[in-house]
């Protein structure tokens, strides 16, 4: 006997970008996790609706983006992140995968910080996070900067771009990287679904 077809599982990109950037890499997620066959909303954090709220709460993983700004989220990010204390309140997310993705203009640029800020969020929520499961690249004699992960990040797909450069400077390399990312964050949906699917029987 077979098992009937689960669901898509479903993916929500809540993501804040201020000059364009962070747009591309939320794109290049929502990409690859369409391409993993999950269901995918790209909900823009400063422009959030009531539906979208709603979509957020009905999500399997909530993918959290923003570009770094003096060494953590924007702030547009931040009053997302503050409006989300109902849900904390309820637990509305709690058991959700969880996963981030975040761009500066230097390679460093404290990323970093806004990772675990990401991940501190999750963990108050009573999140699963799910990080990039890729070695770092760019990291040796042989190495390039087209490798995925070239910046070396472990928490969630870092990008950098230029100060001078619209979205269309984004490195090909960080976007493949956040590709990979939504596509990780699929598939682990998609093993955390079948498995409370499994255990429901």
């Amino acid at each position: 006997m077979t098992s009937p077809a689960l669901p898509a599982p479903v993916v929500s990109i809540a993501y804040h970008s201020g000059y364009g950037h962070t747009a591309v890499l939320a794109e290049a997620v929502r990409s690859g996790a369409a391409d993993a066959g999950a269901t995918v909303h790209l909900i823009k954090v400063d422009e959030i609706t009531d539906a979208q709220w709603e979509q957020l709460d009905a999500s399997d993983a909530i993918v959290f983006g923003s570009p770094t700004y003096m060494g953590t989220a924007s702030g547009a990010f931040h009053v997302f992140a503050e409006a989300t204390a109902g849900r904390w309140a309820t637990r509305a997310w709690q058991d959700k995968i969880a996963a981030g993705f975040t761009n500066s203009a230097s390679k460093s640029g404290d990323k970093l910080h806004t990772l675990q800020f990401f991940t501190v969020l999750a963990a108050q929520h009573g999140m699963s996070w799910v990080g990039l499961n890729l070695l770092p690249g760019w990291n040796s004699s042989t190495a390039s900067e087209n490798d995925l992960n070239r910046l070396g990040f472990f928490l969630g797909a870092a990008a950098q771009s230029n100060n001078d450069q619209g979205a269309e400077g984004v490195h090909k390399a960080d976007v493949a990287t956040a590709e990979h990312l939504g596509r990780r964050i699929a598939e682990q949906a998609r093993i955390v679904t079948a498995g409370r699917a499994a255990l429901a029987v």
